[in-house]
């Protein structure tokens, strides 16, 4: 699900009609296969915090009666990626900026320990996978595209989830990193971020490259958690 398959009217997301519904992947039920599709587009930013979910246009949209989209629904919530408010239905979750922070705190813990394993594990080949993706991120910083920048962002992310090699890592750090997903789109739209990240992910591919683990996890935890002037100016963007 992208921008151009949903739109919000009035708080309610609304799913686009006329495309044909995908199957679910192999080995997921048709409510886990919706669960799926959701939780990216939630993962992607493409549905806001306090959205509501529109559970009929849902349905319409993939063709399903409304009991899977319910289900999924109900997955989403024990993900904690969206509430259920009686007959408000689901709305996407909302994270207080306190709680917030907390969030962001773990995260650059688990993302250090992901930089702290790869930097002990990585091939010396490894350079060759991570300098494009580093390269791509280079490029798009001239142009301004905060969205397009933080798509490719997260393949530099995943780079590292995957150069770690451990499993229940990656997918403990994907979990959290969904849930606060759209409030990292808005930390790579304020001023002077992208430019910022470059620098911070230059530091954090040395240090994995001269298998130095304690630098890659100091390095990625600075990265990732809000620290200093960037914590001020992200607790003003709720006031």
């Amino acid at each position: 699900m992208h921008k151009t398959a949903a739109g919000a009217q009035n708080g309610v997301i609304r799913i686009e009609e006329g495309r044909p519904a995908p199957s679910p992947p192999p080995g997921l039920t048709l409510a886990e296969g919706l669960r799926q599709q959701l939780e990216a587009a939630i993962a992607a930013g493409h549905l806001e915090p306090g959205s509501r979910l529109d559970e009929q246009e849902i349905a319409l949209r993939y063709g399903v009666s409304r009991t899977p989209v319910r289900e999924a629904f109900r997955l989403l919530a024990a993900s904690q990626l969206v509430e259920l408010r009686g007959r408000q239905g689901a709305v996407v979750r909302s994270i207080g900026p306190h709680v917030l922070i907390e969030m962001f705190q773990v995260m650059a813990e688990l993302e250090g320990l992901c930089a702290r394993l790869a930097a002990r594990r990585v091939p010396p080949t490894w350079g060759a996978t991570i300098e494009p993706i580093h390269q791509r991120l280079v490029a798009l910083v001239d142009g301004g595209d905060a969205d397009a920048f933080y798509d490719v962002n997260q393949e530099f992310h995943e780079a590292i989830y995957e150069a770690a090699r451990n499993g229940f890592l990656a997918d403990q750090t994907r979990r959290l990193r969904n849930q606060v997903a759209a409030y990292r789109r808005r930390v790579t739209r304020m001023p002077n971020r992208m430019s910022d990240t470059i620098r911070e992910h230059e530091a954090i591919l040395r240090a994995i490259l001269a298998h130095d683990p304690e630098a890659a996890h100091r390095a990625m935890r600075d990265h990732v958690a809000l620290l200093g002037d960037n914590l001020l100016d992200f607790l003003a963007a709720f006031e």
